[in-house]
């Protein structure tokens, strides 16, 4: 351990926590697994670790942009991997405007750097993983690598229309929660990822355009969240999503649905199993296209199938990453109808970096545009989704018109972003009691069985709401906060030796069963690798004062601020 503060407040959040078994947590060996953990985590195109099959895919594929170059060595490579290598039919700006179900097979998409990938079956690049791996990295000094990872995200954007749920063709459609400005200023803020002054200020000229034409894709008619001028979730397909090979996941949300009719929303339909052609036309309107999709045309239980909106709400929570919550509806089927606290919190740090960027660039016209933004976004933020008598900021149901009333954990992301004013951050620091747990912060208030909601926490919600805490120095809370996500991590790997995608909050440790949704609690793990880095530097940093700031914005990010 560096220092006994360290020590002394990670003994205590283990003698509070249960232990899986009798092995003794200790957080070096933690520290040991994670720095060698890099080399197997990393994908590459030059060898064939990067080409296993996705849960969509039907044979091993590779796609390139629909200009690019062919890469001098990819022939060769994919002769090597026995993996073919097809070529887009059609340049790609925006996310949306090409259909992935057009193609004829699933496949990988093309990256031209390595990257970091989560593990176990994520055996791809993802897109708000790689901002918590980024951070793993820089922490780690493995700075080439982060660069390299924000290159990859760049060129997602510059030829497949936007930073993407991942690199597999199937998810052409849609993204994931916006982190490319936050992933730029973290590498922009560590000196050793650049040359120079001159090569940090060329890469960041480059990298601008393409960071406001992401933002740009939050901005467009799919992602608004109806008149109140912030935004939402969209997946720009129809249908079950093509990385479902078949239908046992959306026939397990019909079952459930038949058994609590009093809590459907309405996402159920009466449909025949076998429709005939005129009945087949209907459904493509009030459910989906049997003929085109096998998975579509399986999802019946009962005399029932889906919604057609049921549909674009499951795609919604696949581009939120919380796959799958009961927060937005059941099974999250509702994502799209929401203006969610988290992802306008994002837009909002988004456009304070893209400003920060304009500025460093010398243009003046686009920073002042985007601190308007902010402030707009803030502005709504304030009207739509603070609740002043709740003393929290609650996700709005625009097409509702009213909050949800159930709290979720994503109401911190506030103080991540800087949006929240002194009072309000003061206000949702008595609102920890809601989630915090022995092993730290749950998601919710509700034990729902799905791996999104109580008792279960994730490193990327728990490192944000201890991340912002501590920007509004309320220092005390996020030590203990991270000394108790820490302990729940060495608690894990103490057990069996292996770092995990998820916790459980109540119990402190790994033990996470799921009963509505994804049920493994999948070995690697990029993003609690890198939170667990950067807990680390939290702890071992000096303890400062736990009061609120002075002012609405925190800490001005110091990312791009010339001569840094």
């Amino acid at each position: 351990m560096k220092s006994r503060t360290r020590l002394a407040i990670l003994l205590s959040a283990l003698l509070s926590t249960p232990l899986a078994s009798a092995a003794t947590p200790d957080a070096a060996k933690t520290l040991a697994y994670i720095h060698h953990a890099w080399p197997t985590l990393t994908r590459r195109m030059e060898d064939c670790s990067a080409f296993g099959k996705g849960p969509g895919d039907t044979q091993l594929a590779i796609y390139l942009p629909h200009q690019l170059p062919m890469p001098q060595e990819l022939p060769r490579i994919a002769k090597a991997c026995h993996v073919e290598v097809r070529r887009l039919p059609q340049s790609i700006r925006e996310l949306g405007e090409f259909d992935p179900a057009t193609l004829p097979v699933q496949g990988l998409l093309y990256l031209p750097h390595p990257y970091v990938v989560p593990g176990g079956f994520f055996n791809e690049m993802y897109g708000w993983d790689s901002y918590f791996i980024e951070l793993g990295l820089l922490a780690d000094h493995q700075e080439t690598l982060a660069r390299d990872m924000v290159d990859n995200a760049l060129f997602e954007v510059q030829h497949y229309g936007g930073v993407l749920n991942a690199n597999r063709s199937y998810y052409l459609s849609r993204s994931q929660p916006p982190f490319l400005g936050a992933m730029m200023a973290a590498l922009l803020a560590d000196p050793a990822s650049f040359r120079d002054e001159a090569d940090r200020r060329a890469w960041l000229a480059q990298a601008y355009p393409l960071a406001v034409r992401n933002h740009d894709l939050w901005m467009r008619t799919g992602h608004r969240a109806g008149d109140t001028g912030l935004s939402r979730y969209f997946d720009y397909g129809h249908g079950p999503v093509l990385e479902a090979h078949d239908a046992s996941y959306y026939q397990g949300v019909i079952r459930w649905l038949l058994a609590h009719r009093a809590e459907d929303p309405g996402y159920l339909v009466k449909a025949p199993q076998h429709p005939d052609d005129a009945e087949a036309e209907q459904l493509k309107t009030a459910s989906c296209d049997t003929a085109a999709s096998k998975a579509c045309a399986d999802a019946w239980v009962g005399g029932y199938r889906l919604t057609a909106d049921y549909y674009l709400g499951d795609r919604a929570m696949r581009e939120s990453g919380f796959d799958t919550d009961f927060h937005f509806g059941p099974f999250a089927g509702s994502t799209h109808h929401y203006a969610p606290v988290g992802l306008n919190s994002l837009l909002y740090r988004y456009e304070r970096d893209l400003h920060d960027f304009a500025a460093v660039l010398g243009k003046t016209a686009d920073a002042e545009r985007w601190q308007q933004a902010a402030a707009a976004r803030k502005a709504a933020m304030d009207k739509y989704l603070w609740q002043p008598t709740q003393g929290r900021y609650m996700d709005y149901d625009f097409v509702a018109g009213k909050p949800s009333s159930d709290p979720y954990l994503s109401m911190f992301y506030p103080l991540w972003a800087g949006v929240a004013s002194p009072a309000q951050a003061q206000a949702l620091r008595g609102r920890l009691g809601l989630f915090e747990q022995r092993g730290g912060l749950a998601m919710s208030t509700r034990a729902t069985g799905a791996q999104w909601d109580a008792p279960f926490g994730w490193a990327p919600t728990n490192w944000l709401a201890i991340k912002g805490l501590a920007d509004y120095g309320f220092d005390a809370d996020a030590r203990r906060l991270g000394a108790k996500f820490m302990a729940t991590v060495d608690n894990g790997f103490a057990h069996d030796g292996t770092i995990r995608e998820k916790y459980n909050m109540a119990s402190g440790n790994a033990d996470v069963k799921i009963t509505a949704g994804y049920t493994q609690n999948v070995v690697g793990f990029g993003w609690t690798n890198g939170v667990y880095l950067k807990l680390h530097q939290l702890l071992d940093g000096p303890a400062g004062q736990a009061a609120p700031p002075p002012a609405a914005t925190p800490r001005p990010s110091p990312a791009v601020r010339p001569g840094t």
